[in-house]
């Protein structure tokens, strides 16, 4: 066969055609519409905050619904990340929300690490999401993305500046996740203080290169309101799971001695801002860009460290074939180095072994040779002692037999000499 070489030549212009009559392809968009709303969406949201912060119950106004909520302690010893997966519908439109809540976050003494678990969770996520692209067999197509698509970076309402713990976990978020920082329970402080608090976290932020989520101005139909909602940055909220009577009407609200804060009364606070952007205008942009930005970056990282690239050191392409080769052979060379690492060690402990035998052997025979000295030691002792005593009970019965004899003597000369008186 022939081979057959097609040159493409980029930025080459196409040719525009008519149609002579009616094709079909203008349903394109219907089909995908309808695609996509029987295969359903799925979004994940973080929540990152203190305890009794308030992220529970800005989720359920958000989604005006309850969803679970286990009450957490404040003497958590670790940061611990709890996913909640729930099944909603809106009209004909299936979503799978997934909803992170940082447990114990901001409770220790050292806070040093608490940024850590909610780090390790992201990268996790990542590491799910490419260990199934890169299997043979791939299903993609039924996966359930756990991919962090937005954290809610909930701020203190102190009125001051940002915390150190903040601007740390913030700082180690921003190339992994969008992040919407917001400042909670915004209705204990006055408007003239929010606004400089406002200012201050963007300000720190910018000074400390924190790279937050900006809502995208490149879409002419939502680069007005996108444009205009980047100003409030961050949003003060305020949540509440109480329907309060306004007049004729049943509100979300806060009840307060001295008044009432309605969460979607815009001129109390920015939760009608926050829904806007966060679900109606910017749920498919935060989708794309946690794909797009994050995961890619992570992607490139992770096979860059596996020995992948696009091209070499000439900056010439680099096919996959020969990046399998050389990471084969670079693979080969080390099992090589580490069998005769581990070949040389092997010996290094051999010998090592046969040395300590051979001194437990010096020592056995020296210990052996001591105690047969002091047992010959011994015996000679012994039987030094039992001549002696041999002696002593020969003597003994010498002078036994002495007086026995002696004995017998006197007792013979005493009966002569009564027979001799007699007669």
């Amino acid at each position: 066969m022939a081979d057959t070489d097609v040159t493409i030549t980029p930025g080459e212009e196409m040719r525009s055609l008519s149609l002579s009559g009616h094709v079909g392809f203008d349903s394109l968009p219907d089909q995908l519409v309808s695609k996509t709303v029987s295969q359903g969406f799925s979004f994940n949201i973080l929540c990152v905050g203190e305890t009794g912060i308030g992220k529970s119950t800005l989720m359920n106004t958000l989604f005006n619904t309850t969803f679970e909520n286990e009450e957490v302690s404040h003497f958590q010893d670790g940061v611990y990340l709890r996913p909640r997966t729930y099944n909603l519908q809106e009209s004909n439109v299936d979503l799978k929300l997934t909803i992170v809540d940082t447990a114990g976050f901001g409770d220790q003494v050292n806070k040093e690490e608490s940024y850590k678990p909610v780090v390790d969770y992201i990268e996790a996520q990542f590491e799910r999401f490419l260990e199934e692209e890169l299997k043979i067999k791939r299903s993609l197509y039924d996966y359930q993305d756990s991919r962090i698509h937005i954290c809610l970076y909930f701020i203190s309402p102190t009125g001051h500046s940002l915390k150190s713990l903040d601007l740390v976990t913030m700082k180690k978020l921003d190339s992994k996740v969008n992040i919407i920082p917001i400042i909670a329970k915004a209705d204990t402080v006055s408007k003239s203080e929010l606004q400089k608090f406002k200012l201050k976290i963007m300000s720190e932020l910018v000074n400390n290169g924190v790279q937050i989520y900006q809502f995208p101005t490149d879409d002419e139909a939502v680069a007005e309101i996108n444009s205009s909602m980047n100003a409030y940055l961050p949003f003060a909220v305020v949540g509440s799971s109480e329907d309060v009577k306004i007049g004729s009407k049943m509100v979300r609200a806060r009840q307060y001695p001295w008044g009432v804060v309605q969460v979607e009364n815009e001129s109390h606070c920015d939760f009608v801002k926050l829904r806007e952007m966060l679900i109606r205008v910017n749920m498919l942009d935060l989708r794309e860009q946690t794909h797009a930005r994050h995961y890619e970056l992570y992607r490139r990282c992770k096979l860059e460290e596996m020995g992948f690239k696009d091209t070499d050191g000439d900056n010439e392409p680099f096919s996959l074939q020969e990046t399998y080769v050389a990471k084969r052979k670079e693979f080969i060379g080390e099992l090589q180095h580490k069998e005769e690492k581990m070949r040389q060690m092997f010996v290094n402990k051999v010998k090592e072994t046969e040395a300590e035998l051979k001194e437990k052997e010096r020592e056995l025979h020296e210990r052996f040779e001591m105690l047969k000295r002091t047992h010959q030691e011994e015996k000679r002792n012994l039987e030094e002692k039992r001549r002696d005593l041999e002696d002593e009970v020969n003597a003994f019965n010498r002078r036994q037999a002495a007086a026995e004899t002696l004995q017998s003597l006197q007792g013979s000369s005493t009966s002569k000499k009564d027979k001799d008186k007699r007669t």
